[in-house]
C-alpha cells in the first residue's frame, strides 16, 4: 500500500497497479512496460490482497482502521513497561521501525487505546495516499517546496494536545553487523519536543521482516543502487506476519528539560536510539 498509488471512488479504496502505470506513463506504457512486468508487480506488491483488507475495512478511518486491519490479520501485541506511560498523551512517542507497515498500524493503535483516537504519526508526505489514515499522518515532505509548510502543520499539532508518534530512523531497519537494526535517527523529534516541551517516551516495536528482504537489501547496497527496491516487497512481509504477536516495550519518560538541541540535537537522537534498543534487553 505504500508502494504504489491507489485508485479512490466515493466508498472504497483500491490498488490498481495497472490504472496507476496507464496514468503516470501514458506515452510510454503501451510501448515499454510489458504485460508480464505488470502482472509481475501486481503479484509482488500482494495486490489482490491488499485490496482484500481494504474491502474488508471499507468505511473505517484512523485508529478504528488499524484496529480492523490488526483483526483482519489475526495481529496482536503485549505491552511491557505500560506503567511508564504518561497520563496525559502530550507527548512525543519515539520507536525503532523493525516492519515497515504493521510496526506504525499497531502503534497507532496502541497509542489510540491509551489516549484516545485523536492521535497522530510523522510520516514521510508520499503515505497520504493511504486515505483511510491521512486523518492520522503528519506529512513531511523532505525535498520539495512544501516542506515549510509541512513543518508548520506538525508545529500546530505539536503545540495542541494530541499524542504524536515518530519513527525517527524514516527507513525501515536494515540487516547490520549488530543484528537487525534501524539506520541513523534523523534529529527533528528532538528539537521539536524542546519547542513544543513535551517529554519523550521512547519505545522498543520488537519484530523483524524476512531474511529476503535484508538480503535483497544488501544486495541493492552493493549494487550501488540509490531507489530502494526493496521497498516493493514490504505488503508481502505484511500478509508473511499472519497471527503474529509483537512485544511493545515502552520505556520510562525523558523528560523535555533535559534535551540537548541545536548543534548537539544529532547526537542526542543517537543516545535516545540506544535508549530504545535496551529496552529490548531489559
Amino acid at each position: 500500500m505504500n508502494v504504489t498509488d491507489t485508485e479512490t471512488t466515493p466508498d472504497q479504496l483500491h490498488v490498481d497497479v495497472e490504472a496507476t502505470l496507464r496514468s503516470r506513463l501514458p506515452k510510454k506504457y503501451s510501448r515499454f512496460i510489458p504485460d508480464f512486468a505488470v502482472r509481475w508487480l501486481e503479484r509482488t506488491i500482494c495486490q489482490d490482497e491488499l485490496n482484500g483488507i481494504l474491502d474488508r475495512t471499507r468505511g473505517k478511518k484512523g485508529a478504528e482502521f488499524c484496529n480492523a486491519v490488526l483483526e483482519d490479520l489475526g495481529i496482536t501485541y503485549s505491552v511491557n513497561g505500560d506503567t511508564n506511560l504518561p497520563v496525559s498523551g502530550r507527548a512525543v512517542f519515539v520507536s525503532n521501525h523493525p516492519l515497515g507497515a504493521l510496526d506504525g498500524i499497531a502503534m497507532i493503535d496502541f497509542i489510540a487505546k491509551r489516549y484516545g483516537s485523536d492521535v497522530k504519526f510523522v510520516v514521510n508526505d508520499i503515505l497520504m495516499a493511504v486515505k483511510p489514515l491521512d486523518n492520522v499522518f503528519l506529512p513531511v515532505n523532505k525535498h520539495g517546496k512544501q516542506s515549510r509548510l509541512s513543518s508548520s502543520g506538525i508545529d500546530t499539532c505539536l503545540a495542541g494536545d494530541s499524542p504524536v508518534i515518530i519513527f525517527p530512523a524514516g527507513l525501515v531497519s536494515r540487516k547490520q553487523k549488530e543484528g537487525i537494526k534501524d539506520l541513523n535517527w534523523q534529529k527533528m523529534f528532538i528539537n521539536k519536543a524542546i519547542q513544543s516541551q513535551r517529554d519523550i517516551i521512547p519505545i522498543h516495536f520488537g519484530g523483524r521482516n524476512s531474511s529476503f528482504f535484508y538480503n535483497f537489501a544488501k544486495l541493492r547496497t552493493k549494487l550501488r543502487l540509490k531507489f530502494n527496491i526493496e521497498m516493493i516487497y514490504l505488503p508481502r512481509e505484511i500478509f508473511r506476519s499472519r497471527g503474529a504477536r509483537f512485544d511493545i516495550t515502552v520505556g520510562k519518560p525523558i523528560q523535555w528539560q533535559s534535551l540537548a538541541g541545536g548543534a548537539k540535537a544529532a547526537a542526542e537522537a543517537s543516545r535516545i536510539k540506544e535508549i530504545v534498543y535496551r529496552l529490548k534487553q531489559e
